[in-house]
């Protein structure tokens, strides 16, 4: 849908389109986009929220800087604050959760080539937030936060098949020696 906004036309996705043409699944991109003024939502996860609440699967993209928990880390490692996010409860309505990662030199290559970012933008971005460093942190950032859902999903398993004692020994475990020795 275009929405005309201070002049300009953007297009945002029409959410009652979607409703009306009633597929089995939606694929949306970018979760934690910000709708333009003027749209139903004010957030692209409340578009999609209409979406599930309608019967419609939705497959949905964000990148782990958008998780709001994580955007003071990424402040830190990156020195960008970002902006658009996603709060934390929206991910755990959420049934699935697939992390798609390349290498930080593949993302990079793409860059490179104008998949990502228009050609004038992509000098500056790789000189800043795309930087090996950043990619390298924000990719463990990620497969911690994968690893901690996967474990919530191993333990719902556990309680639903009445197994929730039973060890599998798949977490971390800390042993500590204390000596009484004051050396």
């Amino acid at each position: 849908r275009k929405i005309d906004y201070k002049g300009t036309l953007f297009e945002e996705m029409d959410v009652d389109a979607i409703l009306a043409r009633r597929p089995q699944v939606a694929l949306v991109d970018e979760l934690a986009h910000t709708n333009i003024e003027g749209s139903k939502h004010h957030k692209r996860y409340e578009d999609v929220f209409e979406l599930l609440d309608n019967k419609i699967d939705v497959v949905s993209t964000m990148n782990v800087q958008h998780l709001e928990s994580v955007t003071p880390m990424v402040h830190n490692i990156t020195g960008v604050l970002v902006r658009e996010t996603v709060p934390d409860w929206v991910l755990k309505r959420v049934d699935e959760i697939v992390m798609v990662d390349v290498t930080p030199e593949a993302l990079q290559t793409r860059m490179r080539r104008g998949d990502i970012y228009p050609m004038e933008r992509v000098d500056r971005a790789l000189g800043n937030f795309f930087r090996s460093s950043n990619l390298i942190a924000l990719r463990e950032v990620a497969l911690r936060h994968v690893a901690q859902v996967v474990d919530r999903s191993l333990e719902r398993y556990l309680e639903t098949e009445g197994l929730s004692g039973r060890d599998l020994n798949v977490g971390e475990r800390i042993g500590v020696g204390v000596s009484s020795n004051p050396a």
